[in-house]
């Protein structure tokens, strides 16, 4: 996965669905168009980060299981 590069990195740890969505909106919108690299151990975010993402319209670019990592390129035109 090293191949897919990011801007930033954030390790959200455990941190369940709402508290997750909240804080990964907020930093997304920081940086349109760039891309972060989201670690999430909760079990649920393998089915919740790409609903979200698609929900949202920021893309998800790629996850990979073995680091719990998921690569999400955020959207341009946040208001």
């Amino acid at each position: 996965m090293s191949e897919i590069g990011a801007e930033e990195t954030w390790d959200a740890g455990p941190l369940g669905c709402g508290e997750l969505a909240v804080l990964l909106r907020l930093r997304l919108k920081r940086m349109p168009g760039q891309v972060l690299r989201l670690v999430a151990t909760d079990p649920g975010a393998l089915d919740d980060i790409p609903a979200w993402c698609r929900m949202t319209r920021n893309s998800l670019l790629c996850h990979d299981p073995a680091t719990k990592s998921f690569w999400i390129r955020s959207r341009e035109d946040w208001t």
